[in-house]
């Protein structure tokens, strides 16, 4: 049986709440190595009203925040509860983010992530951004974790 984790258990891992916590589900989860967001792409989603009305799309900088928030989601739920406590994951470079689709709503927007590496406090990850098994978007990046202020 994979792991898995729902929104509820995922709003205990991040601070991110309505209507930033873009992620609703993290599943296929590898301690440490590799998951798979769920990001459920509505017609009322916050950013379709403006983005762009009759045309709606979900902006190339939101899937790189579901990134990132997957990507979180994955390490805090895989390090040791004590070391993850009272410390926040902050992104610190994005590289070769390609878009290659629009994301259109309504549609469930997959993410698979792959943590590449570590170095004490410092993540790099992969990730590819899929609907209907279609690649919508790619990237890499690398977070931090830091003490909450």
């Amino acid at each position: 049986m994979t792991k898995k984790l729902n929104k509820d258990q995922i709003k205990n891992l991040l601070p991110h709440r309505e209507p930033m916590l873009l992620i609703d589900e993290l599943i296929n989860i590898v301690d440490l190595k590799s998951a798979t967001a769920i990001v459920n792409v509505k017609k009322d989603s916050f950013f379709v009203q403006g983005h762009f009305p009759g045309q709606p799309v979900m902006p190339g900088v939101l899937i790189v925040e579901a990134f990132g928030q997957a990507a979180a989601a994955l390490t805090a739920e895989g390090i040791d509860k004590e070391t993850y406590e009272n410390k926040l994951v902050y992104l610190m470079s994005v590289e070769k983010a390609r878009f290659r689709n629009p994301v259109i709503p309504d549609c469930q927007l997959l993410l698979n992530i792959e943590a590449v590496r570590s170095h004490g406090r410092v993540w790099k990850y992969k990730g590819e951004a899929k609907v209907d098994g279609q690649k919508m978007a790619e990237a890499m990046w690398s977070a931090t974790i830091v003490d909450r202020k």
